[in-house]
């Protein structure tokens, strides 16, 4: 059985940018409720129930599809939320360092560019989605719970929840304010960490 990973972090951690309300909603309702009709799904399945989260979205082709959109659906959006609690952090913010602060500073001509960059994509993003820095420091984006994993790509460096759900109570529909916020609580330290392993 699945389950809801705890936080690394109170509800309150990140202040002015994403508010306790938010949070609480994000983490105890939407992430719950993926996380409950995944295991529903894997209940009726006994095929899938030793599968891990990534062996079950990256290979839906062998999902039985009397279950498969909803393992699409609420497996990736298990699985992409779980990253996206450990991509942030209350100490977030700043830029990295090392080997991936040289690695996007080439391939976007400094921070800013990939900031910009990134942040052009997440706009782009039409209704819910993701968008993600992969290991090669390409940004992409994903429809609805997709993940990269879907369709062969590697897991993600970074990602960005831009469903309204993420940000409607702080920001209503400006998601471009939401993305500038979020940049002041991102984890660059896992982020090395997963770029550098």
């Amino acid at each position: 059985m699945f389950t809801l990973p705890d936080l690394d972090y109170g509800y309150d951690a990140f202040g002015k940018y994403i508010s306790k309300d938010i949070m609480e909603l994000h983490h105890d309702k939407h992430h719950q409720t993926y996380v409950d009709k995944l295991n529903g799904a894997v209940e009726k399945t006994p095929e899938l129930q030793d599968k891990t989260l990534e062996e079950l979205i990256s290979n839906l082709d062998n999902v039985p599809q009397s279950v498969r959109m909803v393992v699409r659906n609420h497996g990736g959006g298990h699985y992409n939320h779980s990253l996206f609690w450990k991509f942030m952090s209350p100490d977030g913010g700043a830029t990295p360092q090392g080997a991936l602060a040289d690695g996007l500073n080439e391939k976007y001509g400094n921070f800013q560019g990939f900031m910009d960059a990134f942040g052009e994509k997440a706009l782009a993003v039409f209704g819910s989605g993701w968008v993600w820095l992969q290991p090669d420091l390409s940004i992409v984006t994903s429809p609805n719970q997709d993940s990269p994993l879907m369709d062969g790509g590697s897991a993600p460096l970074l990602g960005l929840d831009v469903w309204e759900h993420a940000y409607y109570l702080d920001y209503t529909y400006k998601r471009a304010d939401y993305i500038q916020a979020w940049w002041h609580v991102v984890n660059w330290h896992e982020v090395e960490s997963r770029f550098s392993t």
